[in-house]
């Protein structure tokens, strides 16, 4: 077999989900998933989960890195590194052939580049002289730094001191103290035309408003999750939260994050074409397409 791995990329409501799953049934495979927020245990409305696309004609697809760690914990590249290789060397040594399925690119790019991170700790003293600043200057520090964190989603404050402080420790370690196994995967990009795929996300933002989007958001707050701690999260979790605590209304959370989210799609597509100018080559193939018809095209490039 000339691949370690298979691939399945594009940005938010392309349908890459139902792909991956459709295409591990047919392999009887597993998926890993690629997706920085979907590791939050009860965040699902908001990271959109959609566990029911892992059902595939009544069987259930197994997958990994969904569900992990607990609301308001800070996860990061580092531990999804060491996470994901858990779970493909115990794929591996079943004999299967993993599939990776998600839309950070950062975190897709981290496995497929094998970048050699480390854990990064809390530097206070950075952390305070950052914290007078505004996003707009935070944005502006992060921009002077080699990229190696993941700056597309970086819409808070909070997210932006913790990206500059992890570009900070990285100018004084030594990166190629860790490793990385050199994986050979095969990359499939799901391309969605930018009207149907602007349509799915406010169709799909309003359906998870109506199972209960806000009610999620306030359940996490009244566990005692801090206001502030959900905002980090960005996107849903960001507007939803100042929602619920009265720093906007009902329509300018729907507008905001409505635009939020067609933002964030067309920096994923910025990212995943950064990605072939950085050397990796993606099949695109039409997420207009009958599923059936992509599986068998990705199982024609297998083969």
């Amino acid at each position: 077999m000339k691949y370690d791995l298979i691939t399945i990329l594009g940005p938010t409501a392309s349908g890459k989900t139902s792909l991956a799953a459709a295409l591990a049934a047919r392999l009887k495979t597993e998926i890993i998933s690629g997706d920085s927020r979907q590791v939050y245990r009860k965040m699902d409305l908001g990271t959109g989960k959609d566990l029911s696309d892992y059902v595939v004609d009544g069987y259930q697809v197994p997958y990994h890195l969904i569900d992990i760690v607990g609301p308001g914990y800070k996860y990061n590249v580092f531990e999804y590194q060491r996470d994901f290789l858990t779970a493909y060397e115990d794929m591996r040594s079943r004999g299967l052939l993993p599939i990776l399925c998600g839309g950070t690119g950062m975190y897709l790019e981290s496995i497929l580049k094998g970048y050699r991170l480390l854990p990064v700790p809390e530097n206070k003293e950075l952390r305070e002289r950052l914290s007078s600043k505004s996003l707009a200057e935070l944005t502006e520090i992060l921009g002077h730094y080699k990229k190696l964190h993941n700056s597309t989603d970086v819409d808070t404050v909070k997210r932006a001191i913790r990206a500059i402080e992890i570009e900070e420790y990285y100018l004084i370690q030594d990166v190629n103290a860790r490793s990385f196994p050199e994986i050979h995967s095969l990359i499939i990009g799901v391309d969605i035309n930018r009207e149907l795929r602007r349509e799915k996300i406010t169709r799909r933002l309003k359906k998870r408003l109506e199972e209960g989007m806000v009610d999620e958001v306030k359940s996490l707050l009244a566990e005692g999750i801090h206001p502030d701690d959900l905002i980090y999260y960005g996107l849903e979790y960001k507007y939803l939260t100042l929602y619920a605590i009265g720093k906007l209304s009902y329509e300018e959370m729907f507008h905001q994050l409505e635009i939020a989210i067609h933002q964030f799609a067309k920096r994923q597509m910025t990212w995943f074409r950064g990605m072939e100018r950085r050397g990796f080559q993606i099949h695109w193939i039409n997420a207009e397409s009958p599923i059936e018809e992509n599986v068998k095209l990705i199982v024609d490039l297998i083969n």
